[in-house]
């Protein structure tokens, strides 16, 4: 069974190892997430466990999500994630805790990143840029994105301004440094994806590196 949980991203923070290095951790925030379906492979046609987090007012769930979340008798919730799982090791209405992980393990955290709006070249894709001297015409412009007679046209995907930021990412193999069950907490060697508040998946790490 891969292990998951969603979570929510309360910052970063710093702490020491015991050889007095200062690491940079992640503070996570993983109330008990509720198992409100499990689909199986004979039903469904594959296998897996959705999970709710975060509660949310009766008023402001639809009356067919109602009826959904109702299944499990407890609560409405904010956000609905699947994980890949054993249908066979979960029921309606179990609860999911930190404690499926610890320290020492390795996860992959999925996120959304932090929106940016609309950015040139420098900003989006790290490029150069021109000469930042007097006279200079040429400062943070991306320069040619195309060719002349011959094929007349811009490539697709040629890197251009755009918007930026505000996609889901996935950061692979990073490790807990400590799991805090009476906190609900979970402290990640890193950085993650994601603005304060912003919504995680935590996973079992399927690259495990050292």
């Amino acid at each position: 069974m891969n292990k998951g949980i969603i979570g929510k991203k309360i910052g970063m923070t710093q702490v020491f190892d015991e050889d007095g290095a200062a690491l940079g951790v992640t503070a996570i925030e993983v109330e008990p997430s509720v198992v409100v379906q499990v689909k199986t492979k004979t039903r469904e046609g594959y296998d897996a466990v959705q999970l709710g987090y975060g509660r949310k007012k009766q008023k402001n769930v639809t009356k067919p999500l109602q009826g959904h979340f109702n299944k499990a008798n407890k609560g409405f919730f904010r956000k609905l994630k699947e994980f890949e799982a054993d249908g066979t090791t979960h029921e309606i209405g179990q609860e999911i805790t930190a404690d499926i992980f610890k320290a020492g393990d390795f996860v992959d955290v999925v996120g959304t990143s932090k929106g940016k709006g609309f950015q040139g070249v420098v900003k989006r894709h790290g490029f150069r840029g021109g000469r930042a001297t007097h006279g200079s015409m040429f400062h943070r412009a991306p320069g040619s994105i195309g060719a002349s007679a011959d094929p007349s046209r811009v490539f697709k995907g040629t890197k251009m301004g755009g918007h930026m930021g505000c996609v889901r990412k996935t950061i692979q193999n990073l490790q807990i440094w400590q799991v805090r069950t009476d906190r609900n907490l979970i402290l990640l060697k890193g950085s993650i994806p994601g603005s304060k508040n912003g919504f995680v998946l935590i996973k079992q790490a399927k690259k495990i590196s050292v």
